[in-house]
């Protein structure tokens, strides 16, 4: 039998505390300031210089390649460090998904000291798989902001930087085009930062979660329509956990971390399809894969969410890149989310009801 969810509206002021503790955009972090890559949130425009053409043909996720990434600081020197590349992912890297693959980059951490780039070695890169097509650039920039949306509502995730990168194509005498493209955080990196310990495990039991980030984790994929994921295990000789990450501080609770949203119906990726097992006809289907030992903590989350409604729709109203079309359509989609919230007969039929 499931606890008896408490309506939301009564804790309120425990999430507007915690709100105005931490203010309206972000979490203070562990030694921020020694990362400025993700510290500094304006679009970094950088340039990417490599064969391009055999990146894309190999598709390697083993062998990197060599290449250049420059920029132009706010003085006007150009910073300019090598570079190894290789693809990386599985479902984006399939030649019938995508025509440019995911990357991996590879940075020389002593060729990027003083820059926009101190302390990084590894980044994955997020970008166009469809780079001739406009929808495709449309894709990665709501994915970039779904990360956005989980940092608003618990330090334990990933932070992103979005690029504009200049593709420089040297198999091809050159050619370049420019796109819009987004890095994540290693997650040795977010370790550091938050002082954890990333869990190198094939699997859990949801008892063994922090019920309180597993219930922000839960609704959090609810409101941006991702069913693609699992809080406690990971995909077939992988380890856990799927499109997710788990840490924990001196053997306590583990805190799961989520990433990879390109399924999520607030994406609504053409290349997308809901998994057959959950009977749903399109991404843009919500269903609530929460657990039922979290329902205890659902009052809690749900006043956060519902507090930062504002923050996320001016998320959403401010992201550069976003065609008025699919702004709309985005803030339509989120919008959805909260008009349940506003419903207590919805809170219970969509979520303590339904969980497992």
């Amino acid at each position: 039998m499931t606890e008896k969810l408490k309506p939301y509206k009564i804790r309120i002021c425990v999430a507007g505390l915690l709100f105005a503790a931490t203010g309206s955009t972000a979490f203070a972090q562990p030694g921020a300031s020694e990362s400025p890559l993700f510290t500094n949130q304006y679009t970094l425009h950088i340039r990417i210089e490599g064969p391009l053409s055999t990146l894309t043909r190999k598709r390697s996720n083993e062998d990197y390649l060599d290449g250049k990434i420059s920029y132009t600081d706010d003085s006007g020197a150009v910073h300019e460090f090598d570079l190894k590349f290789r693809t990386r992912g599985n479902y984006r890297r399939r030649r019938s998904t995508c025509n440019f693959p995911p990357v991996r980059l590879n940075l020389k951490k002593k060729q990027v000291q003083g820059t926009e780039f101190a302390g990084q070695n590894i980044l994955k890169l997020v970008s166009p798989c469809k780079p001739s097509r406009a929808k495709y650039e449309q894709y990665v920039l709501k994915e970039y902001l779904a990360y956005k949306i989980l940092q608003l509502h618990t330090p334990y995730s990933f932070r992103t930087r979005l690029l504009k990168i200049t593709w420089v194509d040297t198999d091809k005498k050159n050619k370049t085009m420019e796109k819009y493209a987004f890095v994540i955080e290693h997650k040795n990196q977010l370790a550091d930062r938050l002082g954890v310990t990333v869990a190198e495990i094939q699997g859990t039991r949801h008892s063994r979660l922090d019920r309180a980030q597993a219930s922000i984790a839960s609704v959090f994929q609810y409101l941006i329509g991702n069913t693609d994921f699992s809080l406690v295990r990971g995909a077939k000789d992988d380890a856990c956990c799927h499109n997710g990450v788990l840490v924990s501080k001196g053997g306590s609770a583990f805190f799961p971390i989520p990433y990879d949203f390109d399924f999520a119906g607030v994406v609504n990726a053409s290349y997308a399809e809901p998994n057959p097992k959950f009977r749903l006809n399109s991404v843009t289907r919500r269903l609530y894969r929460g657990n039922c030992s979290v329902n205890a903590e659902l009052g809690t989350t749900i006043s956060m969410f519902a507090q930062r409604k504002d923050a996320v729709f001016e998320l959403i109203r401010a992201q550069k890149g976003l065609t008025d079309r699919e702004r709309k359509r985005t803030l339509a989609f989120i919008n959805k989310f909260y008009v349940e919230l506003a419903d207590q007969s919805r809170i219970k039929s969509k979520f303590s009801r339904v969980c497992f």
